[in-house]
């Protein structure tokens, strides 16, 4: 049974304290799918490029195991493009460019190979895009996690809400939270959306780790302290990669094993932003990836003493 990832396959250019970068590879699906293929040897991209995007990228993504079946080329047409740059926070960022190019039209086209979609992965696009997937598939997935972002809550708040509605797990940042919910508190927000449909709901707080809830249920997830952080574009889609490729891996849904989740997908993460891009996910291995998981448990172990 296959894991489905939907996303962007892309071009960005990056600006942060440490540097900037030409056109380089980005993407949620890109990012997300190589981040779950560490786990999971089943994984399939739905997205749409242009031909200007080079042959041997697509190619590194089948090198780890990435089937590409459903990633669409259109002849003639250019690549979605974005430009930031970062402050020097880390934190914060300017868009300078965003050309969506194939992506103004994109409809999600599902092969018969793909049908067979046990574990789905939303990353963030319209959420009519998003629905449409959902609509495709036959069957409905065991797991369903969705990404969004607060520009569609800014322009497309029913349309979110019962895109939001059919999936799982979402997955968002802590100013989103409060945004779709109207509450600050977090734990009154996650009452709310919890409400909405989910199952579980992780909360993304960046450099402070991530909190996962479920019912009555909560877990704090910590954030890797790192001495240098280079490129934080895309972090968040390794982190939902990491995260589904783990539970496809285990193959059972509950909440502890959301929590190991949590972690694993941290860890994929926190490799992400070591570099420029792609590039620090492209040259990894079970051996770091396996220390970098104890470095965050790690971070919580502790004994109390009577």
């Amino acid at each position: 049974m296959s894991l489905i990832i939907i996303g962007t396959v892309a071009f960005d250019a990056i600006e942060t304290p440490f540097g900037k970068t030409d056109k380089i590879v980005g993407g949620a699906a890109t990012f997300a799918s190589l981040a779950a293929s560490y786990f999971y040897d089943k994984t399939k991209i739905v997205a749409v490029v242009g031909d200007d995007f080079p042959k041997k990228d697509i190619e590194k993504l089948q090198e780890f195991g990435v089937d590409t079946e459903g990633l669409q080329i259109k002849v003639g047409e250019k690549s979605f493009f974005w430009s930031g740059k970062y402050h020097n926070d880390m934190n914060s960022r300017d868009t300078l460019i965003t050309e969506l190019n194939v992506l103004e039209q994109f409809d999600p086209i599902i092969p018969e190979s793909y049908q067979d979609c046990e574990y789905l992965m939303l990353g963030n696009l319209t959420p009519q895009v998003q629905s449409t997937v959902i609509k495709r598939l036959k069957n409905r997935p065991k797991l369903i996690v969705l990404d969004t972002m607060n520009f569609w809550m800014d322009i497309m708040m029913d349309d979110l809400k019962e895109t939001i509605s059919m999936v799982d797990v979402l997955t968002i940042n802590d100013s989103e939270a409060r945004q779709l919910s109207g509450e600050y508190s977090l734990v009154k927000a996650a009452k709310k959306i919890l409400e909405m449909g989910p199952k579980y709901l992780i909360i993304k707080k960046g450099e402070h780790g991530a909190l996962l809830f479920h019912e009555d249920k909560i877990f704090s997830a910590p954030a890797l302290p790192l001495a240098d952080v280079f490129d934080p574009t895309g972090a968040g889609d390794t982190f939902a990669g990491g995260f589904i490729g783990y539970l496809a891996k285990v193959g059972t849904i509950n909440f502890n094993n959301m929590k190991n989740a949590l972690i694993f997908g941290s860890a994929l993460a926190s490799f992400c932003v070591e570099k420029f891009g792609t590039e620090r996910l492209l040259e990894l291995n079970e051996e770091m990836i396996e220390d970098r998981i104890q470095q965050f448990v790690n971070l919580s172990l502790f004994d109390i003493k009577s």
